[in-house]
């Protein structure tokens, strides 16, 4: 290899003048006398042949003794030769071919010649490199492969550039005498010695002020002048070796890194090559050429972290010209690079993001750079984090700003959450660029679902692109905003930047020919987004004549955009914008008003059933909350319209066989929350099947179903049934919703009920206000038990007829047994027939109820109770039941934990009826109550009339109060 490498560079560089050969040559051999040799040139060449052909004959066969036989001839051949060709006189070298025979021969005599090698190794001055001292040395290693130790006398390298210097060999007359070092500006002194400028002038400057002469340094003469003159041809022999020498250079240092075979060789050659490369730009070009470039790239794999580092060092330099990057871009250096990114060494990282930095300015690697698997992602991080690493986050920054010039990185950029680059070209950008901003803009939110915090420059220019006449820009502006306006803190960015009302004038005003109604879709849906987002429709201006969001005017236009036939995506947004204003109390009223005068009930009724379920859901929503205002109205028109009534009852069977979704809930929720008393549809209801349906779905509620429990609809799901169900027992004067109470025990199923696994506070209140109406009509329903029939006066009859009878009699008793009279109806009750909550168990549950927490439970619990405590029955019998159960002890706690007009009023009802009519112990156990004068008090102080009534009753039988007419017995307190 060595062999080449010098071949090569003798090829390339030894052009040279006769005079700068004469200057380099420094010893002069004679012809060895161990065997005679000819001395003319033909004869030599001529034996050199016949050498050469007996090493080609008889190669395998050639012992030690004899190929060192042959080498020894071969040497004193060459010697010959090149002793002739120094003895040509010089006016014999005008020929140029003739002057290059000779620079041949005397390249190869010096690169042979034992006296020359020693001199210029000698003379050569003494330099520092860097070289681990416990590690095998590069130069040891080739010279170990290619020449034995004892060919040169064991003179050793120290370091590349003496490897370098032995193939191109250091000359005495390169040298300053003054600094012994290679000059690069020789000058002339009158003498005729040759030293560096900057030397020689510092040596004159001592005997600036001093009275002696100057003295050559080297011939110790004095000199009569201090004139400079310019050694040019020297100077050019200089420079022509110093390109040779550090061409030479790289190509031993990569060999070194083709090789590999240690770390210190490697970390040696690269150090060899940085110092190179700093050098001149020409080196830079060699090292790409040779493919030292290519090679370095190959180093960010390696173990030793030392090695990595000085590799990218190295390349920082290399890459500065486009050629270098244009290398680095065909590799894996990139990939190899962002991962160093992530290392733990502060050094090794430094130079990995200054080596990406250089990089980064190349246009054709910004793309490369950025589609690198977690690149942007590293940078940005390394760029957001800037307390961890001040001097990787600034470089990072710079990597990023490079990067934007490829509109693709951007992208990549927000991808991974740095979007500000995104933003600032969607603002300050040409129109081509805002478009394919917006349209990654678009592209990002829908198929990543990113959040995304936008300013208000930003909004501007997409209000800004809503209004273009470019029917894509128009489109994609209004996809970013729906998913922008999604966001909640960039709805109040977009208010400000006047969103509002260009959405408004999109629904209401704006018209475009062929444009398809999809556009007035998305301004509904931004429309829909920012309201509900929270801000303040009364301030919220939507046009130039000052009407806001909650005026009549916006409102009457949102209401009659709802038609069946508009896209559903449309009617969707503004029942949206609906149901957000309708949380406010003042567009509340005004909705309904609009609603109930422009009867466009019938538009949200039929939307209902709309097969895009999230339409159907937010229609029946709207509904729920219009019925606390308009319940009559909206159950009427769900009677007319035509199968409405159906369709309701099919989604609760539906909600039976599949897991419940939240249109199943909606449903039911309304049906529970219109007016109890509307008979029409609580009769269609009946009519289409309803109450099986009802009561199938509750008992799979009851009976824990998984896929039915699970859900997070299955609560208001559980509530509606029952409330549908309570519904029912508001018109049970009707005797078809009669006979379906009765066939379907509905005691029975409410009692179950309020002690249900499935029941929540609000199932229970449900149930004890449909066993309230279930109860009232008892004293209706029952009936007195049949009188005894009058037996005729019997007759004399044998003993076998008296038998015979008695048989009979006892038969007939077992068909017909005896009918229960209830105490306190004062008739024949059942759970079923008549509703009895003594029958029906219910007594106990509403007297648990009495200890919820929630005061509406118990205030339902109560009116239930009250309906056994009523004038129309027998209430002395009602209050013994009662007493048997602990109702003093329940009601007076409940008195004690809640307040509240009509809770006051339903426990002094039961409470004045316990103290009337109950036994001593009863009285005892009210009266003695520490509590009850408090309560009573407080609610003769604040309650409403009712409650005031019920208090001052009790209070005056307690004598608290003067009563002018009392006939009944003084209890003492």
């Amino acid at each position: 290899m060595l062999l080449v490498v010098s071949g090569d560079v003798r090829q390339q560089n030894f052009n040279e003048s006769g005079a700068a050969i004469m200057e380099r040559q420094t010893a002069r051999r004679t012809p060895s006398s161990v065997t005679q040799m000819p001395e003319f040139p033909p004869a030599c060449v001529n034996l050199a042949k016949d050498l050469t052909a007996r090493c080609r004959a008889r190669a395998l066969q050639l012992t030690d003794d004899e190929i060192l036989s042959i080498t020894q001839d071969l040497e004193s051949v060459i010697e010959n030769l090149c002793d002739y060709i120094g003895r040509v006189p010089t006016s014999a070298l005008g020929s140029n071919a003739y002057t290059d025979g000779a620079v041949k021969a005397l390249s190869v005599r010096g690169f042979l010649e034992d006296d020359m090698l020693t001199n210029a190794v000698n003379s050569m001055p003494n330099r520092k490199y860097f070289h681990d001292s416990n590690m095998p040395r590069l130069v040891e290693f080739l010279q170990g492969m290619y020449h034995e130790s004892d060919e040169f006398g064991g003179n050793l390298f120290s370091s590349l550039p003496e490897v370098s210097e032995y193939i191109e060999p250091l000359y005495d007359a390169l040298f300053c005498p003054l600094t012994n070092q290679v000059m690069t500006d020789p000058v002339l002194t009158e003498s005729g010695v040759t030293y560096e400028r900057r030397a020689i002038e510092e040596h004159f400057e001592r005997f600036a002020d001093s009275s002696e002469n100057v003295i050559c340094p080297v011939t110790k003469m004095p000199l009569q002048s201090k004139t400079l003159m310019n050694n040019a041809s020297l100077k050019s022999v200089i420079a022509e070796w110093t390109m040779r020498n550090e061409a030479m250079r790289i190509r031993i240092a990569r060999t070194a890194l083709s090789l590999s075979s240690t770390e210190a060789m490697v970390l040696e050659a690269i150090h060899e090559l940085k110092s190179l490369a700093k050098l001149r730009g020409k080196n830079r070009e060699q090292m790409h050429k040779i493919g030292v470039t290519r090679l370095l790239a190959r180093l960010f794999d390696n173990h030793n972290v030392q090695i990595r580092h000085s590799a990218l060092e190295l390349l920082c330099f290399l890459v500065e010209d486009e050629e270098g990057k244009d290398i680095i871009g065909k590799t894996k250096a990139i990939a190899r690079t962002i991962k160093l990114l992530s290392t733990n060494g502060t050094d090794e990282r430094h130079a990995a993001i200054s080596f990406l930095l250089e990089l980064s300015k190349s246009q054709l690697l910004l793309e490369d750079i950025g589609s690198t698997a977690g690149s942007i992602l590293i940078l940005t991080t390394m760029r957001i984090n800037d307390s961890d690493d001040p001097i990787a986050a600034q470089k990072a920054g710079e990597v990023l700003k490079n990067l934007e010039k490829c509109s693709k990185n951007i992208k990549y950029m927000a991808e991974s959450g740095y979007l500000e680059p995104l933003q600032s070209h969607l603002v300050e950008g040409s129109e081509e660029m805002q478009m394919e901003m917006v349209g990654y803009l678009a592209e990002l939110i829908q198929e990543q679902e990113l959040t995304i915090d936008i300013n208000g420059s930003t909004s501007g220019v997409l209000i800004k692109m809503v209004h273009s006449c470019n029917t894509v820009a128009r489109k994609a502006a209004l996809d970013v905003l729906v998913q922008l306006s999604s966001h909640r803190p960039n709805s109040k960015t977009l208010v400000e930047a006047g969103v509002v009302p260009v959405m408004v004038e999109e629904l209401f005003i704006r018209k475009v020919d062929d444009e398809p109604l999809s556009y007035k879709a998305m301004a509904a849906a931004v429309l829909a987004n920012v309201v509900e987002s929270g801000i303040d429709p009364d301030t919220t201006v939507v046009n130039k004549e000052g009407h806001v969001l909650t005026s009549k005017y916006s409102i009457y236009n949102f209401v009659h955009m709802l038609k069946c036939f508009m896209p559903d995506e449309l009617n969707l947004s503004i029942i949206r914008v609906l149901l957000a204003l309708t949380a406010h109390a003042k567009p509340l009223a005004a909705v309904v008003s609009v609603v109930r005068e422009n009867h466009r009930g019938h538009s949200i009724v039929e939307l209902m059933s709309s097969w895009t379920e999230a339409l159907g859901v937010a229609s029946t929503r709207l509904l729920i909350t219009l019925s606390a205002h308009m319940g009559h109205t909206i159950a009427e028109r769900l009677c007319k319209t035509q199968g409405q009534p159906r369709r309701l009852v099919r989604s609760i069977v539906r909600a039976g066989r599949a897991a419940i979704t939240e249109r199943h809930a909606a449903a039911v929720t309304l049906l529970s929350r219109l007016p109890y008393r509307n008979v029409s549809l609580n009769l269609a209801l009946v009519q289409e099947g309803a109450v099986p349906a009802i009561l199938r779905g509750i008992e799979e509620m009851g009976s824990g179903a998984a896929r039915m429990t699970t859900s997070r609809h299955a609560a208001p799901y559980m509530e509606g049934l029952v409330g549908t169900l309570v519904r029912l027992t508001a018109t049970l004067y009707n005797p078809d919703v009669l006979k379906a109470a009765m066939d379907h025990d509905f005691a029975s199923v409410l009692t179950a009920l309020l002690a249900g696994a499935a029941g929540s506070g609000e199932v229970q209140r449900l149930a004890a206000v449909g066993l309230e109406n279930l109860s009232y009509h008892s004293i209706k329903l029952s009936r007195p038990p049949p009188p005894p029939e009058d037996e005729p006066r019997p007759k004399k009859m044998t003993i076998l007829k008296r038998l015979k009878d008695a048989r009979v009699h006892n038969h007939s008793s077992s068909k017909n047994p005896p009918l229960n009279v209830c105490p306190v109806h004062r008739g024949v009750c059942t759970p079923a027939t008549t509703f009895c909550l003594l029958e029906a168990g219910a007594v106990e549950g509403l007297l648990a109820c009495l200890e919820n927490d929630d005061a509406r439970v118990v205030d339902a619990a109560l009116g239930a109770l009250c309906t056994l405590v009523d004038d129309r029955v027998d209430v002395e019998k009602a209050v013994v039941a009662l007493a048997g159960q602990g109702a003093a002890r329940r009601v007076l706690a409940a008195l004690r934990q809640h307040r509240g007009n009509s809770l006051w009023h339903r426990c002094f009802s039961v409470v004045e009826k316990l103290l009337v009519h109950g036994e001593d112990v009863c009285v005892r156990e009210v009266t003695g109550d520490r509590m009850l004068p408090t309560a009573l008090v407080s609610a003769f102080h604040r309650g409403d009339a009712n409650a005031k009534q019920a208090a001052e009753s009790i209070l005056r039988r307690l004598h608290k109060m003067p009563d002018y007419s009392a006939t009944y017995m003084s209890v003492e307190f």
